[in-house]
């Protein structure tokens, strides 16, 4: 019968206790990757699909070979392993701020994110995201002020709900600019978002990019047998 519930990893961190546990699902008959943030659920291997959809509609825009990509928030993997398997991609930058999670991945605890640490084309840096684009340090602490194709991030649940007081700044017109400014000509910010596409985040992002749309991206969940869904930002300078 095996295992039903076993906590791989936890660490105290500055926005809580952040953990990664494996449980088997007994109706479902399948293995579930769980992470969460003190009693708050951030993500589930059983919902996957936006995290995915979040790396190919964020890179679908561009054209060329080489593509250099930051994804902001590492999670279980899902938007940074769909990334490298775009043969364009010629460099991935994961930013995540805590180090317990990049371990994770080096580890090989995430069995679908088999392969992300091991390819050569990704580096990890720990660092906070928000606070790389606050402060114009940017993400590449070997190249300052060195430009990328495309910013993937997952880390609030959403514009309006944030993980920490701090980030808010970053979801406005004045965040936003500061966020353009490390993309190249033409290059894409994408966005996960758990809420329905918000108007006034939309207002933020046409004010600061050339173009913007909201994807909604429906998915099964088997918890409830019905269907949710996620929202997708493609923005573009």
């Amino acid at each position: 019968m095996g295992v039903r519930f076993e906590e791989l990893a936890w660490r105290e961190t500055p926005i809580g206790l952040i953990s990664l546990r494996r449980r088997r699902d007994p109706q479902l008959d399948v293995e579930v990757y769980e992470v969460k943030l003190d009693d708050e659920f951030l993500m589930s291997s059983l919902f996957p699909v936006a995290e995915i959809e979040l790396a190919r509609l964020g890179l679908a825009p561009l054209s060329g070979q080489g593509l250099d990509v930051v994804v902001g928030g590492l999670g279980l993997g899902y938007t940074a392993r769909t990334a490298l398997e775009d043969e364009r991609v010629g460099s991935l930058l994961v930013v995540e701020a805590i180090e317990d999670v990049i371990d994770w991945h080096r580890r090989e605890l995430l069995p679908f994110a088999a392969g992300l640490a091991a390819d050569p084309r990704t580096r990890f840096v720990r660092a906070d995201f928000f606070a790389a684009v606050a402060d114009g340090s940017g993400f590449d602490p070997r190249e300052p002020g060195r430009r990328f194709h495309a910013v993937l991030l997952d880390v609030d649940h959403s514009p309006r709900n944030v993980l920490h007081p701090g980030h808010a700044s970053f979801y406005t017109p004045d965040g936003l600019r500061r966020l353009a400014a490390h993309l190249r000509p033409d290059g894409v910010f994408a966005l996960w978002s758990d809420d329905p596409p918000d108007p006034d985040f939309e207002a933020a992002l046409s004010e600061v990019f050339r173009t913007a749309r909201a994807h909604v991206v429906p998915f099964a969940n088997p918890l409830t047998g019905g269907r949710s869904a996620n929202t997708v930002y493609v923005a573009r300078r």
